[in-house]
């Protein structure tokens, strides 16, 4: 049968997957898209060498020969960016995954243990909570030493306490759930409802935060970099970069716009798709 004019007229019906990721969402999605690309291949995308000085090149402005202008010493600014999205990022990773398993196990261990020694963890979480991420971790770098270990030790210890002082929490809920109940009833042991019961559902608020905690990580890392204490030159390292091109900014604005944007853009995209990830698991609309 033909349509008929109120037909013609009737708008269409969106597919519900449109619904459930808006737009404006997808742009933080395909910039880490990106981020992960430039972290596994960076060749690919920026073909020059990043250490590769030209001093008959250098401080030239963006154009066709440098995209992102040279840096004071006549290297690729843009192979530089991209390039050390790999130091950066990695150490980002790498510190939110250690934080995260040291996290998981001294929340379980809190919220498992007897009272005093419960009552012992939960007090040097609060402690260590109310120092800044990053004068603690600066804290640490200053006793352990520079270097990119040190780094990522130090951030994954000024970020323990958030994981930890969550796991702990949900671990008191978890443990006076009916299902727990149930298995202690049929004679489980405590291992076996430990790990088969009470670990796989603490660990559900774990993939938000650690979203949200690697753009922190980024940030600490580029700072302490920045400070002089994590990769060393001439490693590309976007807190190195900014630290170099400091000196330079009234006449080469760019070598420093270029990393400082790097920062900012891959710790608003995580926090935002972070805070989308929070929704979801809360059960709120997008």
């Amino acid at each position: 049968m033909p349509p008929t004019s109120r037909d013609a007229v009737r708008p269409a019906v969106r597919p519900a997957g449109w619904s459930a990721v808006p737009l404006w969402w997808l742009v933080p999605g395909a910039f880490l898209a990106v981020l992960a690309l430039a972290v596994a291949v960076p060749g690919l995308l920026a073909a020059a060498d990043p250490l590769a000085a030209d001093p008959v090149d250098a401080l030239a402005p963006p154009g066709a020969a440098h995209w992102f202008g040279s840096d004071h010493l006549g290297r690729d600014v843009l192979a530089r960016v991209v390039h050390g999205a790999r130091h950066s990022i990695s150490i980002g990773v790498a510190a939110t995954g250690l934080a995260v398993t040291a996290g998981v196990l001294l929340g379980l261990a809190a919220g498992l243990s007897p009272t005093w020694l419960d009552e012992a963890l939960a007090r040097t979480f609060d402690v260590l909570s109310t120092l800044p991420e990053l004068l603690l971790a600066l804290l640490v770098v200053a006793i352990t030493g520079p270097g990119t270990v040190n780094v990522i030790f130090a951030i994954a210890v000024a970020q323990i306490p958030t994981y930890a002082r969550v796991i702990r929490a949900q671990t008191f809920v978890v443990r006076r759930s009916g299902y727990v109940e149930q298995a202690v009833t049929f004679g489980r042991s405590r291992l076996a409802i430990n790990t088969g019961h009470v670990l796989p559902n603490v660990l559900g608020p774990i993939p938000v935060l650690a979203t949200i905690g690697l753009g922190q990580a980024v940030i600490a890392s580029s700072g302490l970099s920045f400070l002089g204490m994590g990769p060393q030159p001439p490693a590309a390292e976007w807190g190195a970069m900014l630290s170099e091109a400091r000196n330079y900014l009234r006449v080469a604005w760019w070598e420093a716009l270029f990393p400082g944007l790097a920062i900012t853009l891959t710790v608003v995209c995580l926090t935002v798709v972070g805070r989308r990830l929070q929704r979801r698991f809360e059960g709120r609309t997008p």
